[in-house]
């Protein structure tokens, strides 16, 4: 779980900027990323796919 805060951060919102956006502004951000990283942000490990292409891939619900 670290690595995933670490990434998202540094790839959705840089640390020093979290004070300039409302806690709306920032749930919407988590959201959005975390649907980006599920559905499009693709990993060697996973056989470059993304996570939801490999669950699907073995046949596991996405």
């Amino acid at each position: 779980a670290e690595g995933f805060f670490g990434r998202m951060k540094t790839e959705a919102v840089h640390p020093e900027k979290w004070e300039e956006h409302t806690r709306n502004e920032v749930l919407a951000l988590v959201d959005e990323y975390i649907r980006w990283y599920n559905h499009e942000r693709i990993k060697q490990s996973l056989g470059w796919m993304s996570p939801v292409q490999y669950r699907q891939s073995q046949g596991m619900a996405a």
